[in-house]
Parts: C-alpha cells; sequence; structure tokens
C-alpha cells in the first residue's frame, strides 16, 4: 500500500464523526426503545410484534448480503464514496422520520412502517460499505486500528448522548421538551425523527472535510457494468484471496456471536430479573460506557499487537462472559453457588444475582468494540487497494449471510428446552468456532 498521503486531523475526525452519526439508528430505533415499543405496542400483540420485527430485519439481511459487494465494485469502478454516502444517509433519514407515523395499536398503514423499518436498515448498513472503506485512503497502514477504533468509540458515545436524550427529555419529566403526549406514546414514536434529523445532520462534516477518492473518469453506466465484471472476476479468483476469505468465513461465526449476545443478554436478563424497561435503559447505558473505553483500548491495541490477535483476545473475552453469563439462574451464579435474586420492591440492580450478571455485562461491553473495530481495520489491512470497498461489500455479506442463523438456533433450543438459559451456548459456541477459525487467517506486519 505504501505511504499515503494522510488527510488532515479535521478530515479524519470528519470520518470518525460518520460513527456517532449513524449509531442513534442502532441504539435507539432497533434496539433498545422504537423495537420494543413497535412489538409490543404498535402490533398490539407481542408473539406477532416478534415476528413482524424479525421478518423486517431478515428482508433487510438478504438485501444487504446481496447487493453490498454489487454496489461496492460499482463504486470502486467510479471513483468517490461520499455521494453515494449521502444518497443512502437520506433514505435512512426518510425513512426514520417516517416511524413517527407509528400510532399505538396501529390498524391501517402498517404495512408502510415495516417498508420503513426495512428501507432505513438497508440504506444505514449501505452507507456502512462506503464509509468503511474509505479508511485505509485516510492514514497510514500503522495507525489504522486507532482511526477504527476511535470511531468505533464515538459511535458508542453518539448511541450514549441520543439515548439519554430519550430518555431525560422524552420519557421520564411529566413535561416532556416537545410537550410529548406519553398516552398517544409519542415519547416512544419521537426517537424515529431524532434518530434521522440526528444521521443528516452529524455527517455534514465528513461531507465536507473528509477527503473522497479521485473520479475514475468512467461514466454511470460504465461504471456498474465495470463494477459488476470485477465482481464476478474477483468471485471467480477467490481462491487467490485465500487469506480475506479465512477471515471473512471466521467473522461470520463470531459476528452472529456477538450480534445475538448484543440482543440476548437484554432479554435474558428481563425473563430472569424480571427487569422494566428504565432498568433496561440503565443496562444499556452502563454497557455503553465499558464499550467506549473498549473501543479507544482497542485501537490502540490494535496497532501496538495487530488487528488479528486483538480479534481473537477479544472474541475469547466474550466467549468467557458469555460463559459468565450461562453460569447464572434462578437462585445460583457460576453453576451452582447460591445468589439472592432481586426482590418485589427492592433497590434497582442491588441483588447479588444481578451484580454477578452486570460484572459480566461489563466484560462484554468492554470487547465488543474491539472486536467490531478491528475486524473493519483488518478487511482494510488484507484487501487489495483498488478492490477496497468491493471487499467491504463482501465483508458486509459476511456479516449479514448468516445473520440469521443465531436467532434461528437460539428460537430452536428455547422452544425444545422451555427455557431461555440453554440458548446461551449456542452463542458461546458460534464464539469459540470464530475464535478457532482465526488461527488460520494471517496478517502481514
Amino acid at each position: 500500500m505504501g505511504h499515503i498521503q494522510e488527510a488532515s486531523r479535521l478530515g479524519k475526525f470528519s470520518w470518525a464523526m460518520f460513527d456517532w452519526a449513524n449509531q442513534p439508528y442502532f441504539t435507539v430505533i432497533t434496539t433498545f426503545i422504537f423495537a420494543p415499543y413497535f412489538t409490543s405496542t404498535v402490533v398490539g400483540d407481542p408473539v406477532e410484534g416478534q415476528a413482524y420485527w424479525a421478518y423486517t430485519q431478515a428482508i433487510a439481511g438478504v438485501m444487504i448480503a446481496l447487493l453490498s459487494p454489487v454496489l461496492g465494485s460499482i463504486a470502486d469502478a467510479g471513483g468517490p464514496r461520499k455521494p453515494w454516502i449521502f444518497a443512502f444517509v437520506i433514505i435512512c433519514a426518510i425513512s426514520s422520520m417516517s416511524l413517527w407515523a407509528a400510532v399505538p395499536a396501529q390498524e391501517t398503514g402498517l404495512i408502510w412502517i415495516l417498508v420503513a423499518i426495512i428501507a432505513g436498515t438497508i440504506a444505514v448498513e449501505f452507507s456502512l460499505v462506503f464509509n468503511n472503506a474509505m479508511l485505509p485512503s485516510l492514514t497510514t497502514r500503522e495507525r489504522m486500528g486507532t482511526l477504527s477504533g476511535f470511531g468505533w468509540g464515538l459511535g458508542y458515545l453518539g448511541g450514549l448522548v441520543a439515548l439519554f436524550i430519550v430518555l431525560l427529555g422524552f420519557s421520564f419529566p411529566e413535561v416532556t421538551w416537545f410537550d410529548l403526549d406519553k398516552t398517544a406514546h409519542e415519547h416512544d414514536r419521537m426517537t424515529g425523527p431524532l434518530a434521522g434529523f440526528w444521521f443528516i445532520l452529524f455527517v455534514l462534516p465528513m461531507m465536507f472535510f473528509t477527503p473522497d477518492s479521485k473520479p475514475s473518469g468512467l461514466g454511470k453506466s460504465e461504471s456498474i457494468k465495470h463494477g459488476i465484471g470485477s465482481l464476478i472476476q474477483t468471485l471467480k479468483t477467490l481462491k487467490d484471496y485465500k487469506n480475506v476469505v479465512f477471515f471473512l468465513i471466521a467473522r461470520m461465526f463470531y459476528n452472529d456471536g456477538i450480534l445475538a449476545l448484543i440482543g440476548f443478554s437484554g432479554i435474558y436478563a428481563a425473563g430472569l430479573f424480571g427487569w422494566t424497561t428504565t432498568t433496561l435503559g440503565i443496562f444499556g447505558i452502563l454497557i455503553n460506557v465499558f464499550a467506549i473505553a473498549g473501543s479507544f483500548i482497542g485501537g490502540w491495541l490494535d496497532d501496538k499487537m495487530g488487528s488479528k490477535p486483538t480479534i481473537v483476545i477479544s472474541v475469547l473475552g466474550l466467549a468467557f462472559a458469555s460463559m459468565g453469563v450461562l453460569s447464572i439462574g434462578n437462585g445460583e451464579v457460576l453453576f451452582g453457588i447460591p445468589a439472592a435474586m432481586p426482590v418485589e420492591g427492592g433497590a434497582m440492580l442491588s441483588s447479588p444475582a444481578e451484580i454477578v450478571f452486570m460484572c459480566f455485562a461489563f466484560v462484554m461491553g468492554i470487547f465488543f468494540g474491539p472486536a467490531q473495530a478491528a475486524s473493519r481495520t483488518l478487511v482494510a489491512r488484507l484487501s487489495p487497494p483498488e478492490k477496497m470497498t468491493e471487499f467491504f461489500g463482501l465483508f458486509a455479506l459476511s456479516g449479514k449471510a448468516t445473520a440469521f442463523v443465531a436467532p434461528a438456533l437460539i428460537g430452536v433450543v428455547t422452544s425444545i428446552t422451555g427455557q431461555q438459559r440453554p440458548a446461551m451456548m449456542v452463542i458461546l459456541v458460534l464464539l469459540l468456532i470464530g475464535a478457532a477459525l482465526m488461527s488460520f487467517v494471517r496478517e502481514e506486519r
């Protein structure tokens, strides 16, 4: 790759701000606030609601997996990435803002809410493909880990700030900032416009200050033809890129485990301890604080030790944490040590069983960021420069192609056993397989 002309500090910071810009979509819409509101209140039946939500994520996942590599190769052929990013940001923002229309027990127009969720999810993921591909052109190979980790940490921080705005500005106070009608769930619906407006506002620094690739001189239709031809060629010659392929397969397993761990640990705690939305929100905030610190430290480690060791240590750390969560049952921790459970009217997060759970959750928080930020850096380090966005498209594919497997396995195991706890075994196994497969990946230092 040689020594590249580094972007200015403002250019690099503005690029990292993209993670801050997109994170509220994931934090307040697809994880903590809007998703639970949609499944339980908009649809009106939590079981049916959860099924609908799962379908939206599955449809979006298939589209992302199929189209990411194609769009990536077209962008590589054409040159600049920012026009693509801006187009997808606008689609995601409009989709987010339209979620305001999701009213409780919605009878008509539910299909449009589902369409908005699918469109928003696809658009935010596509924007990430193009943003990730800019990383190697902004800094030297030796400093990519620090920049990637910094961006990831800023993302967690952005999610945290958005969560505070939702809880303190919309949910908790009697008189909210916008005089929202809580009986009409306006405080839950407001998360859509918030995430949409936030995305547009905070993507602007990157649009103005981050340098982009030069145009290749190809017209639109030529770029598309050239891009698709290039992708077909890459797929035919994947045996020449064995290292990247091994990595993408390993990531398929551990990433499925990580996403399931993020999605399932809160559900498990809510079921086991009877946590309310408020407790879950505080749990989310606390984990995010540890994730911010983990991302910044992980980025520094990534450049010091290499991306591969950073990923392996983080995935094994997450496996240890999931083993810890697995060890907690009703009235016991660490596979059999008696521990009191929360009691009616007791202080929040204060019972011995909850405290042990929180300790393992904080370990999870520390390792989430480095595992994901170092994965982004490793693709940048292993991919041929001229096919960067294409390989980030394949990276998105490896993150989505089997993303339905973990939730499906968890569903099956939960149904067969009639318990939530054995499902945590699925997550542990996925993480361990991913860590083991990383031994086949070579990282040139």
